[in-house]
């Protein structure tokens, strides 16, 4: 993968035909570019279209620059209490969103989050303002808990990576929870964190698989599919930056405290953010301004 598809900036200029927008505006960019030709686009689901040219998806060029040119249909004028860190953050918060609307999150739905990283968290937000009355989240790191907790998460549950310990773990989950499962999101994507939410998640419940950490997973479908647990897929999103925005202009969402380390756009800060984010501890999000 190449760096840069979570972005906001300002216009800079635009061109004859846009109508929308003017310099000065401030705006979050949708990073996918869809043909909107394909029977996919023409359906509505226009994430899923074969030709799409995404943001840092090779061989497209990531938005880690000083400027980009975008079409004005996928740039979104911020509301004035919405930061430009804010409307970055759009981006990964369109997956939690996307992932909610899959699995069709209300009211009388209970969740499992299996991952507390930047994706689990927003996950676990999204799920609380789509109504969501429960939601435990996993993970196998204290730093990543502890921050679950203090955005709103009603329990948590810490877990280990071996796959054995997955029957006793699924028990611990369901006391956490308290009820049954009735969606469970795995926001990291691998054999283990597939498995136990497959085997947590109640009969005629959903398992949505958000992460991608394994290409490819070796999970207990049978016993799964005889208790019909259906699983849903996820792939970027659709239709989902006005509903973003609205929710952080309502302050129904809040991620601001998502963003937990900020450098400027020097070639030395750079590599130090990196750094910061490749090392883990307390990092969630780490926001470049130029």
């Amino acid at each position: 993968m190449v760096i840069g598809h979570e972005c906001a900036g300002i216009i800079e200029e635009v061109g004859g035909e846009v109508k929308n927008l003017v310099p000065g505006d401030r705006v979050a960019l949708e990073p996918g570019i869809s043909c909107w030709r394909c029977d996919l686009c023409k359906e509505g689901r226009y994430n899923l279209c074969p030709e799409m040219k995404f943001f840092a998806t090779p061989p497209v060029h990531g938005s880690l620059a000083n400027q980009v040119v975008h079409p004005a249909d996928l740039c979104f004028k911020l509301p004035d209490n919405v930061s430009l860190e804010e409307g970055a953050m759009c981006e990964p918060l369109s997956v939690g969103v996307h992932a909610c609307r899959r699995a069709n999150i209300g009211p009388e739905t209970n969740v499992l989050v299996m991952g507390a990283g930047p994706i689990g968290l927003v996950t676990m937000l999204a799920a609380r303002v789509f109504g969501a009355p429960r939601i435990v989240i996993v993970d196998v790191d204290d730093n990543r808990l502890s921050a679950a907790k203090d955005l709103g998460a009603d329990g948590v549950v810490k877990v280990s990576t071996k796959m054995q310990d997955v029957p006793e773990e699924v028990e611990r989950i369901c006391k956490v929870m308290g009820a049954g499962v009735d969606v469970s999101f795995d926001c990291a994507g691998f054999n283990k964190t597939m498995s136990t939410a497959l085997r947590a998640t109640r009969a005629g419940g959903k398992v949505c698989l958000v992460g991608m950490g394994h290409s490819e997973m070796n999970v207990p479908l049978t016993p799964a599919a005889a208790r019909e647990v259906d699983v849903v897929g996820i792939f970027r999103y659709k239709n989902t930056w006005p509903l973003c925005l609205e929710f952080l202009r309502s302050g129904k969402i809040d991620v601001k405290t998502l963003i937990t380390h900020r450098y400027g756009f020097s070639q030395k800060e750079v590599e130090e953010a990196f750094e910061t984010s490749a090392r883990g501890g307390n990092a969630i999000k780490v926001m470049f301004n130029l």
